[in-house]
């Protein structure tokens, strides 16, 4: 290297300068901008030139100290990045306008005795409200049986206050009992001696008097199974599928059942789905409530179709906070209508608690385009820094004056020799430079 010793460059790392200087020097750490070295980029903004010890020509590299231009936020910036280019997939196109449509079909039978129905067994047409279920279908559970009822006179229930009364006055006559069953006649009507009566009414009699049974009629249901057709469709992409397994196997939907060792059937038990909820069955079975089954689609358009398959998850979306609360549980009344011989119409009042199931779907697909693609590499590369780099390059090397620009950014330093052939070291610490 002759008998004047140099600083020589090696390289850089986001736009940290590194330089080589003989370990035979010993001065304290030399900080400086950014200098021009004999045409070379030497050293970085903020970058401390770090000698020790004695050797023979051994080098040291640079360090980087706080406020220079590697900074902590650039380096920070490439995992997310990378996070959002290939983890969350930055360079496809996607579409969240899903179209669906649901088809739901319950399959199961059960038997009762009751004093009220007697013997009956009960398929899926008596126990499924509506009959063709789409996506929400309800499954009766339990019943309170109100049988026989005809249009005439009788005593308001005892269980709706607004039908209380001591005496005819208490009862308009043509006035409806709120929250009740018929309209009042003008007669109070007692039971014994007791001085508190209700009202008679012309409703549907006899009204509804009975308790809710402490245990599900259908507790059986249980065992039933519902089928859930699913169609998507992505419009942007011209791309649909089914959650129904691509199979010739006829036997296939008649066998299956879903489960983590069959997650593409679309045939779920009953008593599966609650309790994959956290509930127990026939719990709920008593006074009812509401269930949901989310079917998630996430597509990669960029990977065969046989890769989009859905994932479900089921929750409780009823009031569990209290058992005892008011607002729990789910139910509702119909009646099956009749006429005896003489031509008079009567009915069965039925209030029915049950499991209603919400079938709810969403989702969202993804596929190569070249407008993301260019975007998300073009903002990656200005918060990397990259940017300024460039900008430096092209003004430094291709516009007509870059010697203008060049001589504003940077300055040439040429170091001296003591006699005895070492570095000026003062001269360098002593360095005024102009950083633009």
């Amino acid at each position: 290297m002759g008998n004047g010793i140099e600083s020589y460059l090696s390289g850089w790392v986001h736009r940290a300068y590194f330089v080589l200087l003989p370990t035979s020097l010993q001065p304290q750490p030399i900080c400086l901008s950014q200098i021009w070295y004999r045409g070379l980029h030497a050293v970085g903004a903020g970058t401390c030139l770090a000698t020790d010890s004695l050797g023979a020509f051994g080098f040291k590299r640079a360090a980087t100290v706080p406020g220079g231009t590697a900074t902590d936020s650039q380096r920070t910036q490439e995992p997310r990045i990378s996070w959002v280019f290939l983890v969350k997939k930055g360079y496809q196109d996607t579409d969240t306008s899903l179209q669906s449509s649901i088809v739901t079909k319950v399959k199961g039978v059960t038997f009762t005795n009751t004093s009220e129905l007697g013997e009956r067994l009960w398929d899926v047409a008596d126990y499924v409200i509506p009959p063709q279920g789409e996506n929400v279908f309800f499954v009766v559970t339990n019943l309170i049986v109100t049988a026989n009822q005809r249009q005439e006179t009788c005593a308001e229930s005892e269980s709706i206050p607004d039908a209380w009364c001591y005496a005819d006055s208490d009862c308009p006559p043509g006035e409806p009992v709120v929250a009740g069953n018929g309209v009042k006649t003008g007669r109070c009507v007692r039971v014994g001696s007791m001085q508190r009566g209700t009202c008679e009414v012309f409703a549907w009699c006899p009204v509804e008097t009975k308790p809710r049974p402490v245990k599900p009629l259908l507790g059986k249901a249980e065992d039933f199974t519902v089928y859930i057709k699913n169609f998507i469709r992505f419009p942007k992409f011209n791309f649909s599928k089914t959650n129904v397994l691509d199979t010739n196997d006829r036997a296939f939907l008649k066998s299956c059942q879903f489960g983590p060792k069959n997650p593409y059937c679309p045939i779920f038990r009953l008593g599966s789905v609650v309790s994959w909820t956290g509930s127990n069955f026939q719990e709920i079975a008593v006074q009812g409530g509401v269930i949901g089954i989310q079917i998630e689609w996430d597509c990669d358009l960029d990977k065969a179709p046989s890769e989009c398959n859905p994932h479900y998850s089921f929750s409780r979306l009823d009031n569990t906070f209290s058992e005892n609360s008011i607002s729990s549980g789910y139910n509702f009344r119909f009646a099956k209508y009749y006429r005896d011989a003489a031509g008079v119409e009567f009915r069965t009042l039925m209030k029915a608690y049950g499991i209603r199931f919400d079938v709810m779907v969403n989702g969202k697909a993804g596929k190569f385009s070249l407008i993301p693609t260019v975007v998300n590499i073009g903002s990656g590369v200005a918060l990397m820094g990259a940017g300024a780099f460039f900008c430096d390059l092209v003004l430094i090397y291709f516009i007509k004056k870059s010697h203008f620009y060049r001589d504003k950014k940077y300055e040439e330093v040429r170091s001296g020799h003591l006699g005895n052939g070492e570095v000026n070291v003062d001269q360098l610490q002593n360095l005024q430079t102009v950083d633009a």
